[in-house]
């Protein structure tokens, strides 16, 4: 059918089915004990932690575990001075970082972040003497005998995104999520809605990618008539300007609620593939509850 505004709105039979959520590539199923990774920063390619040998790669409990640790014993929390630091052969493995044991990576002056020598990004941070936490956004890990692929920016930072979102609805059971900058402000409130939307285009004419690709013409496929792509569905609201500042202060007191830290420039990237992509919907299906929406791609 035809809507005003819209267009016409059609409904298909695809033979290829969504895959599973379970199917998603993670960090944690991807590096493996004894092999040789190195870390690069994903903008530029730099090598920031040369072939290193993982002995042990174990994930960290919460953020906020210490503090449930009051609820669960009847004496004085045990482990209140105990501090999770990563030794050489080491890689912990958090929500959206990763700890490893620190080298001769450099740090801005004053300050414990770390940046990439090559293109100044901020990778992570030095969280103690001896311990650098990389966000998942900022470096890529691989093999040691791999060579590094280049990979669009917007197009990394939403699967890299999706996957966190992905994993922890299935992990822990939530669905809502506040973004947070490594500077404590928040930046987006996200509901996931779904995880098994399948995205169909027709590829078309080269002149018609301007104007009707979804993700821009860094998503498409190199060849075929038709893209497709498994992606994830989203609720979303800005928080940046002190917009929404009543719905960030309820999410922020309720349990069930998932914190997301991220490099506050990443955050402001990742919302704006989020208005991108939902000023490229249909205006009928841009907005659901005063909630924006938005497909997003793993």
């Amino acid at each position: 059918r035809r809507l005003r505004g819209d267009g016409l709105h059609v409904r298909v039979r695809l033979r290829r089915p969504p895959p599973a959520a379970d199917l998603v590539f993670t960090l944690r199923e991807s590096l493996k004990p004894h092999k040789n990774y190195v870390f690069c920063c994903q903008s530029c390619g730099d090598i920031v932690v040369k072939a290193r040998k993982l002995l042990r790669v174990l994930p960290l409990p919460s953020e906020n575990w210490s503090d449930l640790v009051e609820e669960w014993c009847c004496h004085p929390n045990p482990f209140a001075r105990s501090v999770l630091h990563p030794q050489h052969g080491d890689c912990f493995l958090g929500d959206t970082f990763f700890l490893l044991n620190s080298g001769n990576e450099s740090h801005l002056p004053g300050s414990p972040a770390v940046v990439c020598k090559r293109c100044k990004t901020i990778l992570g941070e030095r969280v103690s003497s001896d311990t650098i936490k990389y966000y998942v956004t900022e470096v890529i890990i691989q093999l040691a005998e791999e060579s590094f692929s280049p990979t669009p920016r917007s197009q990394f930072v939403q699967s890299t995104v999706a996957q966190c979102l992905l994993e922890l609805s299935s992990t822990k059971n939530t669905f809502r999520f506040i973004v947070k900058g490594d500077n404590g402000k928040t930046y987006i409130l996200i509901w996931l809605l779904n995880s098994d939307t399948l995205l169909v285009e027709s590829l078309g004419s080269s002149s018609s990618h301007s104007v009707f690709t979804l993700f821009g013409d860094i998503f498409m496929p190199s060849s075929g008539p038709v893209g497709t792509w498994s992606a994830v569905k989203v609720l979303y609201q800005p928080c940046i300007k002190c917009r929404n500042k009543d719905f960030a202060d309820a999410w922020e007191n309720d349990l069930g609620v998932h914190p997301l830290k991220f490099p506050s420039e990443t955050c402001l990237e990742l919302l704006l593939i989020l208005g991108l992509s939902t000023a490229s919907l249909p205006p009928s299906l841009q907005c659901m509850n005063s909630y924006q929406v938005r497909n997003s791609i793993y």
